[in-house]
């Protein structure tokens, strides 16, 4: 009988084109992508904003669409992998308001 894997989400966001340097969104792709392998974690989705800033939530589309998704429990994930916590959210009381969501749902 094989375990289930560990579903998780995987969200990518890059703001300026100063922050492309080492953290494009290909780069945050490709090590969470190998930090899964190396884990034995399914992805369950993939989210992306590309030029959006972390400041707010206004505008990060696939941000919005990624919570709506954690809260429907659709995909039963357990966690959400990001790069850095600075690509969740720049200022971390906006990431401590969101820790909170994904507490209640699970994750």
């Amino acid at each position: 009988m094989s375990k289930e894997k560990t579903k998780v989400y995987l969200y990518t966001r890059v703001s300026t084109v100063m922050q492309i340097d080492g953290y494009s969104l290909d780069a945050q792709k490709s090590k969470m992508k190998a930090f899964c392998e190396y884990n034995d974690y399914e992805i369950a989705g993939e989210y992306e904003d590309a030029g959006k800033s972390g400041k707010s939530i206004e505008g990060r589309i696939q941000f919005n669409r990624m919570l709506e998704d954690i809260k429907s429990g659709k995909d039963g994930v357990s966690y959400v992998l990001v790069f850095k916590l600075s690509r969740f959210a720049a200022f971390y009381y906006i990431g401590g308001m969101y820790e909170q969501i994904h507490e209640r749902h699970g994750i």
